[in-house]
């Protein structure tokens, strides 16, 4: 079953707290299922479908469920694939709504690190019961390591430089100048990216994502729902998800699980890399924007480097505007999950309702992309594109 034409993404919202110390997860979860069933102009007795990831609080789809009094839900799912799940669950979304499971869908995200000092930092403590966990948590694994260790290695097999790798964080800045909502408003340039601490080498603190409370939601709903509203319609294309691991040993830290959905969702969709005007490209850390631009087709594997240099991802200067929101890097990384803010700017660009200083013209056709885990031994990744109508 395809998704392509089969649903459309009718609401959006992003939280506009970047640290919230009053606020409970679930009350965040509310805020912003509120704000996109509004901005839908939709009202919560219309959602029949209700999505919801690790981040939620409680036992399980259930607690937030009651919590939010979503008492007509006819279609639930609690997939959790770490930051790309709001994306696996908006493609989720769409076949349940292709299948006739459910005609409106609320997918919600979040988080309140920043408030309780979680950070990529620390070690990743995991259950006794994880399969990896004898094998890894005697060396003591930390989120900013497995993606250093990525950065390096690619550096060893193409001759990428740090240099190229704080271009990613130039053009998240020059974008983050305009959200005032951003927890980083301050244009960097590439040597105040090199001159900021190293903290796993060869990243630096300003390779590195913010951590952020808030959140954010999205509404997906049948067709035939999306023409009646008064709303802009961002229909769905094509989608792809998936996960990389050790590949029973046989590791490569160049590529990330991108390289399987983006190449899926594209074929789904029935456009090229080319065709994409707007980019939404998950960006933990700077090393994260640069694989999964190789990988997804926007260049070859290892000339990611050169394709983000001299400002080419700066909205109004590069061939690719990204993340114009500010991203992951500048503005927000909620729950320390930022798929959801991925999907919400793509829709703001496809709107036309993106800052004016940053807005792609005539944007069309956009493309958000999502990893979860960390890319040094596993994770899951997913891709969207999406289309205006």
């Amino acid at each position: 079953m395809t998704i392509k034409d089969k649903a459309y993404i009718i609401g959006a919202y992003e939280h506009p707290l970047r640290k919230a110390p009053e606020h409970s997860v679930a009350q965040l979860h509310a805020e912003v299922a509120k704000g996109a069933i509004e901005d839908a102009g939709l009202s919560r007795d219309d959602i029949d479908g209700f999505f919801c990831a690790g981040d939620a609080p409680g036992a399980n789809v259930w607690s937030m469920a009651n919590y939010l009094n979503l008492n007509r839900l006819r279609h639930v799912d609690s997939t959790d694939m770490g930051g790309c799940s709001y994306l696996a669950h908006v493609a989720h979304a769409a076949e349940a709504i292709a299948a006739g499971k459910c005609n409106v869908a609320l997918i919600t995200l979040a988080g309140r690190p920043n408030s309780e000092g979680i950070s990529g930092t620390q070690v990743r403590v995991r259950g006794v019961n994880m399969p990896e966990a004898p094998y890894e948590m005697p060396y003591s694994p930390v989120t900013l390591n497995l993606y250093a260790m990525c950065a390096m290695r690619h550096m060893y097999e193409f001759g990428t430089t740090s240099e190229q790798l704080a271009w990613v964080k130039v053009a998240a800045s020059h974008h983050a100048q305009y959200n005032p909502n951003a927890m980083l408003r301050n244009v960097v340039t590439v040597d105040d990216v090199l001159a900021s601490p190293m903290i796993a080498d060869p990243l630096h603190r300003l390779d590195s994502c913010v951590v952020s409370d808030g959140g954010g939601a999205v509404i997906v709903a049948r067709p035939e729902i999306a023409r009646a509203l008064a709303r802009p319609r961002i229909k769905l294309l094509g989608a792809g998800e998936s996960t990389k691991h050790q590949m029973a040993g046989k590791v490569d830290l160049t590529y990330t699980g991108a390289a399987w959905t983006g190449p899926r969702a594209f074929e789904e969709a029935g456009v090229t890399p080319a065709d994409i005007q707007y980019a939404s490209i998950y960006d933990s850390f700077t090393i994260t924007v640069i694989l999964q631009l190789e990988d997804l087709g926007f260049c070859k594997k290892g000339e990611g480097g050169r394709f983000v240099a001299d400002g080419k991802l700066i909205s109004g200067v590069g061939k690719l505007p990204f993340n114009t929101d500010g991203g992951g890097l500048c503005n927000n990384h909620p729950a320390n999950r930022g798929g959801m803010t991925k999907i919400i700017e793509a829709v703001r660009q496809l709107r036309g309702e993106a800052h004016p200083s940053v807005q792609v013209p005539d944007c069309t056709l956009a493309l958000a992309t999502g990893i979860g885990g960390a890319i040094g031994h596993r994770h899951g990744a997913a891709t969207l594109i999406m289309e205006r109508e």
